[in-house]
Formats: structure tokens, C-alpha cells, sequence
């Protein structure tokens, strides 16, 4: 195995940026739509590179989850061993940017502010002093699950602001999913147990909740790490989940700056 990028893989690259920067020459009196589908067409180019280097299809699902950090830190490959070496080199920081911007070139935007985004904060603080649960991912839980919806139900049957299951909320002492102090105890006290599971890796634990433990273990994913390598096993919703909620975390850190 190679140390750094497949010099055929850096050649082609190198190419593609001198072709970029030839069409935003010539297109820079076009304003700057011109400019993001310049930016648009090389970045589509070499994330198809990056899909060959890996030995994907790029009509697969993996196709649009592969994500750049691959490039950043120098990997060789993207799959098999290539690839659990580079996660094994990877500093936590370094795994959660990688998380957060999985499946596209650059870390998405912030999510519009919900209305009655802060409502609940007092709620989700107690919930996290008993749970140990950080505030912030509680909260990023609940943005992405129902956008501060106490009554939305959806259609497997999920609810509340937390989206319980019935079965699960009964397990979890809860006995109504659509009171708001409830519905937080419960989906943090379901966190909890996540975490404690996956050892504390918070984007294993994110995706537990969403495609459920057992699914998860079962792809061998016991850590953020495995994650990363495995996460084009896991469903679509399940992936983008992932990423939405830990990109909502670190805007949210800042609600709760005490922790």
C-alpha cells in the first residue's frame, strides 16, 4: 500500500484544477453563476476520480457518499484496507469534520433557525444534567427529528419532539410522547443508552437511534471509525441523518456554553 495519493489519481487532479481555472478565466465576465458551475462540473469530475480510485461504480449508492476527507488526509484508497487505515490515522476533530461533510465537498450550510427553537432549552438541559448527554446534541436530535413539533407524527408512527415509537416510549417511562419535558427525558435517556453502547461515539449513536442498534451492530460498526468505512451500508436517510444532526450539534454548542 502507498503511503500517499496513487500519483495517476494526483496527475488527473492536477489536470482537472488547470482545466477549472481555464473555464473560470473565461467565464469570470459571466458573473458568479458561471463561476459555482465551473466549480460544480471540476468537483463532480473528481469525486468521479476519487469513486474510480476506490473501485466503486458511480451508479451506486456509495457513489454519493464518499466523502472528500479522503483526499485531505492523504489516503491512498477509499475502501477495504486503504480505507481502515486512513480513519485509523484520523484524530477525533478530524472524524466528526469528517461525519459532518460526509457525502459532499464542503460542510453544508446552517439550517434555517425553527421557530420555537429555543422553547425547550431549559427542558433539554435538565434532561442532559441527568442523562450526561451534551445539550447540544439533544437538541440537534430534536431539530432534525421534528423541527420543534410537539404534535408531529409520522408516518411509521413516531412521536413528538422526539419521535418515540410507543414501544419505545413505554420501555422509557414515558406515557405521553407529546408532552414536551417527556418526549426530551425520554429520547435523551434513549441517547444515553446509545452511547453508553457505542462507547461514547456520538455518530455511531446517531445512527442507532435512526436505523436502530441491532442494524447497526450487525454491519460491525462498533465505533465512529467503522462508521466512516461503513456508512454506505446503512440506509440513505440514515446517512444524511448522521450528518445533519452533527452539523446541527456544532451550531448549537453555543446555546449551551456552560457545558
Amino acid at each position: 500500500m502507498m503511503n500517499g495519493i496513487d500519483p495517476r489519481l494526483m496527475k488527473e487532479i492536477l489536470k482537472l484544477e488547470m482545466l477549472n481555472k481555464s473555464a473560470l478565466v473565461s467565464g469570470a465576465s459571466g458573473g458568479s453563476a458561471g463561476t459555482g458551475a465551473a466549480e460544480g462540473e471540476f468537483g463532480s469530475m473528481l469525486n468521479a476520480l476519487l469513486l474510480e480510485q476506490a473501485g466503486l461504480d458511480s451508479g451506486t449508492e456509495a457513489a454519493g457518499s464518499l466523502p472528500l476527507q479522503a483526499l485531505q488526509t492523504g489516503w491512498s484508497g477509499l475502501s477495504g484496507e486503504d480505507l481502515a487505515a486512513g480513519t485509523a490515522q484520523m484524530s477525533p476533530a478530524a472524524l466528526n469534520q469528517a461525519l459532518r461533510s460526509y457525502g459532499s465537498a464542503s460542510t453544508p450550510a446552517s439550517a434555517p433557525v425553527s421557530r420555537g427553537e429555543g422553547a425547550y432549552d431549559a427542558f433539554i438541559a435538565q434532561a442532559s444534567s441527568r442523562t450526561g448527554v451534551d445539550p447540544a446534541l439533544i437538541k440537534a436530535v430534536i431539530r432534525q427529528e421534528s423541527s420543534f413539533n410537539t404534535t408531529v407524527v409520522s408516518k411509521a408512527g413516531a412521536k413528538g419532539l422526539m419521535q418515540l415509537m410507543d414501544g419505545t416510549a413505554k420501555g422509557l417511562g414515558v406515557t405521553n410522547p407529546f408532552d414536551p419535558q417527556q418526549s426530551i427525558e425520554g429520547g435523551a435517556q434513549y441517547l444515553s443508552y446509545q452511547l453508553k453502547r457505542f462507547d461514547g461515539n456520538v455518530g455511531t449513536a446517531l445512527a442507532a437511534y435512526n436505523a436502530g442498534p441491532n442494524r447497526v451492530s450487525r454491519l460491525g460498526i462498533k465505533n465512529d471509525k467503522d462508521l466512516l468505512e461503513k456508512m454506505h451500508l446503512l440506509p440513505t436517510e440514515t446517512q444524511q441523518y448522521v450528518k445533519k444532526v452533527m452539523n446541527h450539534m456544532e451550531r448549537y454548542e453555543r446555546d449551551f456554553p456552560q457545558v
